[in-house]
């Protein structure tokens, strides 16, 4: 699958600074990296858990600040997605957490693949995921 814009999930995010070669070719490849507010939001919390905060919040400054990195912001469109996919998750009895509902909806209303490791996405139907998942 090309994977021209790609939505990096937090766990890919840890597994890039770990240097997971898979992540580091799917970033490689894309034309287009974009982090959820969702994201750092979630990479915010482990840094403040962890004894590398400052070291950590650098490296993501960083991240952010090159040129093919987007960030992705929660709008209404994104609400109303949200909205129909919790609802049909919720029938179906394959509820997610909230923040992955999010990610999920910002890369369905954008269309773009979500690189991540965590296997509940495959329950959303639309969402465009990375082939090593």
């Amino acid at each position: 699958m090309a994977m021209k814009k790609i939505l990096l999930d937090t766990n890919c995010y840890v597994r890039y600074l770990a240097g997971d070669e898979k992540v580091l070719d799917a970033i490689g490849r894309a034309e287009t990296v974009y982090l959820s507010v969702i994201v750092i939001g979630e990479l915010l919390v482990g840094f403040k858990g962890g004894n590398r905060e400052q070291d950590n919040k650098r490296f993501l400054e960083t991240f952010i600040s090159k040129l093919k990195v987007e960030i992705l912001e929660v709008n209404i469109e994104t609400s109303e997605v949200y909205a129909e996919t919790k609802n049909m998750l919720k029938r179906s009895g394959n509820p997610i957490s909230i923040n992955d509902l999010w990610i999920a909806s910002q890369a369905i209303e954008n269309g773009i693949i979500v690189v991540t490791y965590d296997k509940h996405f495959r329950m959303i139907p639309g969402l465009r995921i990375w082939d090593e998942l």
